[in-house]
């Protein structure tokens, strides 16, 4: 075996056992050789609280954005890559962008790919084998993630979505006002004001369009979600001579969040391909139902009965499903079948606020993070604790660096997935 089979043997290896946020680095240290490049950046759905996952320049990683992805995202061909310029980190940029099968994208700024067409193929062929591999590795991660994992996450989706619609209110009220200041009568510059106006509703429907994006990335339909389960399942009910029944939801059920809608499908997966390991099973059905509050799962089959709740698979779904703070029961009939029940919370758990005890944080300023995490503002804050912004600031700082993040969004997304906000 040759030096770089070694080398691509053990990028794969790297890449395969990655962590989820280390998953942007070990790919963009596997297609190096093969493709040079300024930064790396995958942009996927199946992590709703980090839909972007980031390697490379920093002036690039630091400052592209979901919107400009998404923009690329639409000039990308279903399968093979894309070539050409685009806007990236607020700058146009020389792109080369691949879709997946998982729906993610994967963007390289300033590729670099050998001139000879060969050679030029098979780069390209090695990097689209190493971003299948990573599309898939992430999809499986995402579904086994661990309980912090997912609170952090849906506390980010969650946080991310309440800044979004506070900044369209923000920027809606003020742009619908100069609209009608615009349109006022006693303006005669007729021209100017048509022009600022076509300005003024393009902005409006920019920002309407982020408002709605962002809403798409954290949320499920909870009919899509379960014709995506229809969709996995699908290439089993045609190799296996199961009949696999499904019984949708009603289709105006409330919105599923996305670390719920992959969970649930993963869930559900891992018990039908339980289900078939049984002799005589001939027929399986699920079926997804919500009651406002919680996703509920059933799953049944027509075998004798032999499905063990005690079972390595149950049990590793049965983690699956208390990351969530859900609930299963597996009740087994012997010559009936089994029948499994599975109840998955909508709503963020919250976990004890004395988990912030760890952090490390003087009265005052777990006073200060509390405040924050209530969506106050430095001066709201000063305001309630009878001290100067510049107080507030200096607290904030100290505040960050003792949870180890570098914003105000991640500090209250921290906050909210320990439970902080029930304490304001």
């Amino acid at each position: 075996m040759t030096s770089a089979q070694n080398a691509l043997l053990d990028a794969v290896a790297a890449l395969v056992n990655a962590p989820l946020m280390s998953i942007a680095e070990r790919l963009r240290e596997a297609v190096l050789p093969y493709v040079g490049n300024s930064a790396l950046i995958i942009f996927t759905e199946d992590c709703t609280g980090r839909p972007q996952k980031k390697a490379g320049a920093e002036a690039i990683i630091s400052s592209v954005s979901v919107p400009e992805l998404d923009q690329l995202r639409a000039r990308v061909p279903e399968h093979g890559h894309w070539e050409g310029a685009a806007t990236i980190a607020g700058a146009e940029h020389p792109v080369l962008a691949l879709p997946s099968e998982t729906n993610a994208l994967l963007t390289l700024t300033s590729p670099q790919l050998p001139s000879e067409p060969e050679e030029r193929a098979e780069a390209l062929r090695m990097l689209g084998y190493l971003w299948g591999l990573a599309a898939l590795r992430i999809k499986e991660k995402v579904a086994d993630a661990p309980p912090s994992y997912l609170l952090e996450s849906r506390a980010a989706s969650a946080e991310r979505l309440r800044v979004t619609a506070e900044l369209v209110d923000r920027h809606s009220t003020t742009l619908e006002t100069l609209l009608a200041a615009l349109r006022s009568q006693s303006l005669d510059d007729r021209a100017a004001r048509r022009n600022v106006t076509d300005l003024a509703v393009k902005a409006l429907v920019e920002l309407r369009t982020v408002s709605d994006r962002t809403t798409d990335l954290v949320e499920e339909p909870v009919a899509t979600a379960f014709e995506r389960l229809r969709e996995d399942l699908r290439p089993l009910m045609h190799f296996s001579g199961i009949d696999v029944q499904f019984i949708e939801p009603p289709v105006n059920g409330r919105a599923l969040p996305g670390e719920v809608a992959h969970a649930a499908r993963a869930i559900v997966r891992g018990l039908v391909l339980a289900i078939v390991e049984q002799p005589e099973v001939r027929r399986v059905r699920a079926q997804w139902d919500c009651d406002g509050a919680n996703l509920l799962i059933n799953v049944r089959d027509d075998g004798q009965g032999e499905l063990s709740a005690d079972s390595p698979n149950i049990a590793r779904l049965n983690a699956r499903v208390a990351a969530l703070k859900g609930r299963m029961s597996v009740e087994v009939m012997a010559g009936w079948g089994a029948d499994v029940q599975v109840t998955l919370p909508l709503d963020p758990p919250s976990a004890p606020v004395a988990d912030a005890v760890g952090w490390g944080l003087a009265e005052r300023e777990l006073e200060v993070l509390q405040l924050l995490a209530a969506g106050q503002r430095n001066r709201a804050i000063s305001g309630q604790l009878f001290i100067s912004e510049n107080t507030v600031k200096f607290h904030l700082r100290n505040i960050f660096r003792k949870l180890g993040v570098s914003s105000r969004t991640e500090a209250i997304a921290l906050a909210h997935s320990h439970g902080m906000r029930a304490q304001v």
